[in-house]
């Protein structure tokens, strides 16, 4: 007969074990249920209860990925590149025009990776390059990618998109 030490866990039953993406597919269907796109301190509880993980590993794999989000998100995305080519070809002014137009214009990068409106209506996020470096400045609103970006056209798109949002 095979003992045990106490301190060490019984082996789990290989026929049992959750695929190796089943917590990853978990969190994204909770986070899509959710009306504002994220992971609630509630949510990651209920997921580690009933896929069985440790709360700190389900906390651990929410985190890493940057596709989940901790905070309640806005109805539209905006992601501004800050890569080099983008950079160079005024991604920061876009970034800056973005937060001053949708109300935000003590938004700082260096502290905050995105933001997103009291209303809920904007998340606004940076990402290090979507590899469109031929088209820079480049800025994803919603998934549609807008290359050769200026000022003027990132303000008439988010024009567009509060009018819409009246209605």
């Amino acid at each position: 007969m095979e003992t045990q030490s106490p301190t060490m866990a019984p082996p789990r039953d290989a026929s049992r074990q959750p695929s190796p993406g089943a917590l990853l597919t978990a969190l994204e269907e909770a986070q899509s249920a959710d009306e504002y796109n994220h992971l609630s301190e509630e949510t990651l509880r209920k997921v580690a209860r009933v896929s069985g993980e440790p709360l700190s590993r389900v906390y651990s794999v929410a985190t890493f990925y940057s596709f989940f989000n901790l905070k309640p998100q806005g109805k539209h995305t905006i992601i501004v590149c800050r890569g080099t080519a983008c950079h160079t070809r005024g991604s920061l002014n876009l970034l800056r025009e973005a937060a001053a137009r949708l109300g935000m214009p003590e938004f700082r990068e260096d502290e905050e990776p995105s933001f997103t409106t009291d209303d809920r209506l904007f998340t606004v996020r940076t990402v290090a390059c979507f590899g469109q470096c031929a088209l820079a400045p480049v800025v994803s609103i919603d998934g549609t990618i807008h290359s050769r970006m200026t000022q003027g056209k990132l303000c008439e798109l988010l024009d567009a998109i509060r009018k819409g949002a009246r209605r």
